[in-house]
């Protein structure tokens, strides 16, 4: 309980932070070296960018095709709870742009942030983020494993970082999507183990333990 009480805390300054003008202000000045540093890499950012939803959707796609496939009860389970991660994720990460609404940077600062197109979305939280670490720390916890771990954070951080150099998003942003997106993943995480362990979901009986 405690380590949740303090990630809730973590969680929720940075929702309270871009509220704080010299805030924001620090938040401008890390994100306009970020935006117009390497103009050539743009379409690599682009690449990652855009393939947070594909790999996102994909991965509980393939494992539970391959888990029906051999009929590996386990695998598709882990795919039930993966796609059960990014789905909350996904509700909790535009709920919460509904309730902060954070304007894009390229709306607020105009002259300093150029943005590879003109979205007039919200911002804060960063949904792309969000859903890259829900997938990460999702896999990361069914298979606890270093060549899982590495490369699935490996990517999740370069596609925040691929939303900053985009100039679609504010540091603090891409901070709250992590944050949001490990949570949403580890607190499905932890219903999904109840559930299996109490009921069999298959033909929705409780399971009577002695």
């Amino acid at each position: 309980m405690r380590k949740f009480t303090i990630f809730i805390l973590f969680l929720l300054s940075f929702f309270v932070l871009p509220t704080s003008l010299n805030a924001q202000g620090v938040d401008i000045g890390i994100l306009k070296p970020i935006n117009h540093v390497a103009p050539g890499l743009k379409p690599v950012s682009v690449g990652l960018s855009e393939s947070a939803a594909y790999i996102s959707l994909s991965t509980p796609i393939i494992i539970g095709a391959y888990g029906a496939a051999y009929g590996n009860e386990d695998l598709m389970k882990d795919a039930f709870y993966i796609a059960l991660a990014s789905g909350v994720n996904l509700l909790a990460t535009y709920g919460l742009k509904q309730i902060i609404v954070r304007p894009r940077p390229a709306i607020t600062y105009p002259s300093d942030i150029d943005p590879y197109k003109d979205l007039k979305s919200l911002s804060m939280p960063s949904g792309h983020t969000s859903g890259a670490f829900s997938t990460a720390t999702a896999l990361t916890l069914k298979y606890p494993e270093w060549y899982v771990a590495v490369p699935a954070f490996t990517w999740a951080t370069a596609v925040g970082f691929s939303r900053m150099h985009l100039g679609v998003h504010y540091p603090s942003d891409v901070l709250a999507g992590a944050a949001l997106g490990a949570g949403s993943a580890y607190l499905t995480y932890l219903l999904n183990e109840w559930l299996w362990n109490n009921y069999d979901i298959k033909h929705w009986k409780v399971i009577k333990k002695h």
